[in-house]
């Protein structure tokens, strides 16, 4: 080589391993493998570039580079190629990159220079990489053993670090790129090798037990909640409770009406429907609205429905549309349950309540509210339009769920007895209806016991029921306060001659402003109040005449009905 010098005869050091730049070296392909024969040079160049010391008996150390042969290398980051060319034997010439032919030529073959190796220029001004200083010449050939290539990496073997001892030599050496040939295994302290530490033993058994306890509870909820394959669920209940409820309770008070609460049906030339009905006493009266019979005419069918069930024919005993009463009697049948009256004139507001009917052919349905008025004038029917199925009624007013099918039921009271019969509702379209079908709204009505009874016991005794009048014709189209009397020339006679009215000197055009006391607002109002009362009573009436007000007391006449 151009600017060799004398060779030294000590053997040349190896580059730093740790210098700046240094890579590990592998052994080139093709090149001689190393000798073991005792009579082979004993300064000998491996094929990974370096130089081996004889031992004391002359026979080169083991090499840790891979024998020739093996399978191709494999580098740390991918590649298959050395990261730096083997050192050109003596008398070999360096080649330039970039020049023809460069590389170092072995055994007549062009070796191209690894992609990392150092810049070819600076090697072939014989100047280190990176700028330094002329490295020494190696030995002239033949003379003392060949140096290491002057800008050859020092060698390491992949997987180790400048400084880590070198694995165990013999047939257990370790062989990175040897890629699990047979005679080798890892070094000591390599993940393949190492030991399982402690805390990984007790991490894997933390989690063996996580997942067997996981497995175990599912398994155990589920054998708690469905109790295994072929378990029959049973569910607990409450023994039976025949005990008989409180008699001032719903319950105890329903279960005392029901059995004389009857449900009506009705079929004739008028048409057909469903009401309700209570039994009056132990002969087989029975209380209902006249406009629950009233389509069964004088040759319909109605048909009575017990609370156990019976079924029984029944007829007509005496019905009045002013009161919107009616009563019919069934025969043939025993074990009747009357149910007791009260008196409608001891009810308080927010007294409480329960109404018993067939709303919509529901028999036997109970609902409970309260007395929300009482004194409630209001005026049902007029579908003839004659005025002559209107019913006047001083209502009780309650909040119980009436619906088409109660009329003619029972409300009750807190101890079981009858102090009202449902007979109407306040619609969503703003009428009372007796007979529609419109739904509960919370306003309903019941004709007051006290009037039912008079009213009752009259159809039973004569077929016919008597109505309270005062002898004067009232004018409904007037709309100032109070129940103006038919003017002069107006229609029919404005006061009755002889009549109650004509003897307590009203006269025509006059204006009745309260009854007892009580304000009236129109002329169906007076009505109402007027038939509250019973024919012989005496009231006390306050007029208007000459915008001067009086005071007039009567006794009330009588009216049958037609």
């Amino acid at each position: 080589m151009p600017g060799a010098s004398e060779p030294s005869t000590a053997a040349p050091q190896a580059p730093d391993r740790s210098a700046p730049g240094a890579r590990p070296s592998r052994p080139v392909e093709g090149a001689p493998a190393p000798s073991s024969s005792a009579n082979d040079d004993p300064h000998t160049t491996t094929t990974a570039g370096h130089v081996t010391e004889p031992a004391s008996g002359g026979q080169p150390s083991a090499d840790r580079g891979r024998p020739s042969g093996d399978a191709p290398d494999v580098d740390a980051w991918g590649g298959s190629d050395a990261r730096c060319s083997a050192a050109p034997a003596p008398g070999e010439q360096a080649s330039v990159p970039g020049q023809q032919g460069a590389g170092p030529q072995v055994g007549g073959e062009a070796r191209y220079p690894h992609p990392y190796a150092p810049v070819a220029a600076e090697a072939a001004a014989g100047q280190q990489p990176g700028g330094g200083a002329p490295h020494p010449p190696g030995p002239a050939q033949g003379g003392a053993p060949a140096a290491p290539h002057p800008y050859a990496p020092a060698p390491a073997p992949l997987g180790y670090g400048p400084g880590t001892p070198a694995g165990p030599v013999g047939p257990w050496q370790y062989d990175p790129w040897a890629g699990g040939a047979a005679g080798s295994r890892p070094p000591e302290g390599t993940a393949a090798g190492k030991p399982v530490s402690r805390s990984r033993l007790v991490t894997g058994a933390l989690v063996v037990a996580l997942v067997a306890g996981g497995i175990g509870g599912g398994i155990g909820a589920w054998l708690e909640r469905d109790g295994g394959p072929g378990h029959r669920v049973t569910l607990p209940q409450a023994p039976a409770d025949k005990s008989d409820r409180d008699p001032g309770s719903i319950a105890g008070i329903a279960a005392r009406a029901l059995p004389g609460v009857v449900t009506l049906h009705v079929r004739g030339s008028g048409g057909q429907g469903t009401g309700t009905g209570f039994v009056l006493d132990g002969k087989g009266h029975i209380l209902t609205n006249n406009h629950v019979v009233e389509p069964a005419g004088s040759g319909g069918e109605i048909q009575v429905t017990f609370n156990g069930g019976q079924t029984a024919k029944a007829t007509v005993v005496g019905r009045d549309s002013g009161y919107d009463l009616a009563v019919v009697k069934v025969k043939g049948v025993s074990g009747l349950t009357p149910l007791p009256l009260g008196n409608s004139d001891s009810v308080h507001v927010g007294d409480s309540v329960v109404a018993i009917g067939a709303p919509f052919d529901l028999a036997g349905t109970v609902t409970t509210g309260i007395i929300s008025a009482k004194a409630r004038p209001i005026t049902a029917g007029g579908k003839k339009g004659d005025g002559t199925d209107v019913s006047y009624v001083d209502a009780l007013q309650t909040d119980a769920p009436i619906n088409p099918g109660n009329s003619g039921g029972p409300l009750v009271d807190s101890r079981g007895r009858v102090i009202g019969i449902n007979s109407a509702i306040r619609s969503a379209g703003g009428s009372s209806e007796s007979g529609g079908q419109g739904g509960s709204i919370g306003l309903g009505f019941a004709i007051p016991i006290n009037q039912a009874k008079r009213v009752a016991e009259e159809l039973i005794n004569t077929g016919r029921a008597t109505h309270p009048v005062i002898g004067v014709s009232l004018d409904m189209e007037y709309q100032g306060d109070g129940a103006r009397v038919n003017p002069k020339g107006g229609n029919g006679t404005p006061v009755t001659p002889g009549g109650p009215a004509d003897k307590a000197g009203i006269a025509p055009g006059d204006v009745i402003k309260k009854v007892d006391d009580v304000p009236v607002r129109s002329g169906q109002e007076l009505i109402v109040k007027i038939r509250s009362h019973r024919p012989g009573d005496r009231l006390t009436l306050t007029v208007e005449r000459d915008g001067k007000e009086r005071t007039v007391r009567m006794t009330l006449g009588t009216a049958s009905s037609s």
